[in-house]
C-alpha cells in the first residue's frame, strides 16, 4: 500500500476550491486584496500565486466538481480512517463509491498505512499533472521565429498572423497568440525565454488581465460621482457646498493681504 506515492510539499496552491476563488475575483476586476479575502487569505498569499502562474489564471481546478476528491472529501477521509470506519460507510457519507475510497487509499496512503489528507493531495495533484509540451517546446523553427519576431517588438497578435500570412500551407508553423503569452508568463511551460516578456510594448513580467471599462472595482463602498450631486450643490446656495473654487479664495485672500497679483 502506497506504493509509488509521489512525496511533495502540500501547498494550498493545490486546493482548487480555495485558490480558484482568488483567479474568478481577479478575473471580475478585484484588488489583489479583495480576491485573497475572497479566497479565505491575505494579501501576500494572494500575489505568490499570481508571481508564480505570471499572471495567468491556471487551467487546473476548473472544473473538477464531481469529478476528482477535493481536499475536504480528503479531509473526511482521513478522519473516518482515524476513527475506525469502514470504507462503505465513509463513502455512504461522502455520496462517492466505496471502490473510489479503496483506490484512493491505496494509491495515496503513506508507506506505514497511515492516510494523511495534505500527503494524499499532495500525491494525487502531482500524480495528476499530465504534461503536454507546447507547440513552441517541440518545434525548434517555430520557436526561433517566434523569438526573433519579438525582440523585433512585433507583439503576438502580430506574429500569429504574419506567420499564417508567411506559411499559409505549413499548419506546423502556425501558433496562436495565447499560446505565445502562456509560454512567456507561465513559467511550467517554459518554451520561450522568460526575459522576452521586456520585448513586449507592455514589459511587464506579470500578465495582467484585461478588464471592461467600469469593470474595476471601487475601494469606496457606495460612492457617488460628483456629475449625479444634487442640484442645490452646483450653486452653492446652502451653506456647506462652498467646498469649491478653494484656489480662487485663496488667491484672492492673498492679494488683499500683501498686493500679490496671480499671473
Amino acid at each position: 500500500m502506497g506504493e509509488g506515492v509521489l512525496w511533495v510539499r502540500f501547498s494550498m496552491r493545490m486546493v482548487p476550491e480555495v485558490h480558484q476563488r482568488f483567479w474568478e475575483a481577479m478575473a471580475r476586476g478585484d484588488f489583489i486584496t479583495d480576491a485573497a479575502v475572497a479566497a479565505g487569505t491575505y494579501r501576500k498569499q494572494g500575489a505568490r500565486w499570481l508571481i508564480a502562474a505570471g499572471g495567468v489564471r491556471p487551467r487546473r481546478g476548473r472544473n473538477l466538481e464531481g469529478r476528482c476528491l477535493t481536499f475536504a472529501e480528503r479531509e473526511e477521509i482521513a478522519l473516518g480512517r482515524a476513527s475506525g470506519e469502514s470504507m462503505r460507510s465513509i463513502a455512504d457519507r461522502l455520496g462517492r463509491s466505496p471502490s473510489t475510497i479503496s483506490r484512493e487509499l491505496a494509491r495515496n496512503a503513506e508507506a506505514s498505512g497511515d492516510y494523511r489528507a495534505s500527503s494524499a493531495h499532495g500525491a494525487a495533484y502531482e500524480r495528476a499533472l499530465r504534461p503536454k509540451l507546447c507547440k513552441l517546446a517541440t518545434n525548434v523553427a517555430l520557436r526561433a521565429k517566434v523569438e526573433q519576431d519579438l525582440e523585433r517588438k512585433y507583439s503576438p497578435e502580430q506574429i500569429a498572423g504574419r506567420l499564417r500570412a508567411e506559411y499559409p500551407n505549413d499548419p506546423e508553423m502556425w501558433v496562436s497568440t495565447e499560446t505565445i503569452y502562456q509560454s512567456l508568463y507561465v513559467q511550467s511551460r517554459g518554451a520561450l525565454r522568460r526575459e522576452l516578456t521586456r520585448c513586449l510594448r507592455t514589459g511587464r513580467a506579470l500578465r495582467h488581465p484585461g478588464r471592461k471599462a467600469g469593470q474595476r472595482k471601487n475601494r469606496i463602498q457606495g460612492m457617488v460621482n460628483i456629475s449625479e450631486r444634487a442640484a442645490e450643490a452646483a450653486d452653492r446656495a446652502v451653506p456647506g457646498h462652498w467646498e469649491g473654487d478653494c484656489a480662487t479664495r485663496c488667491c484672492s485672500s492673498l492679494s488683499g493681504l500683501t498686493g500679490w497679483r496671480g499671473g
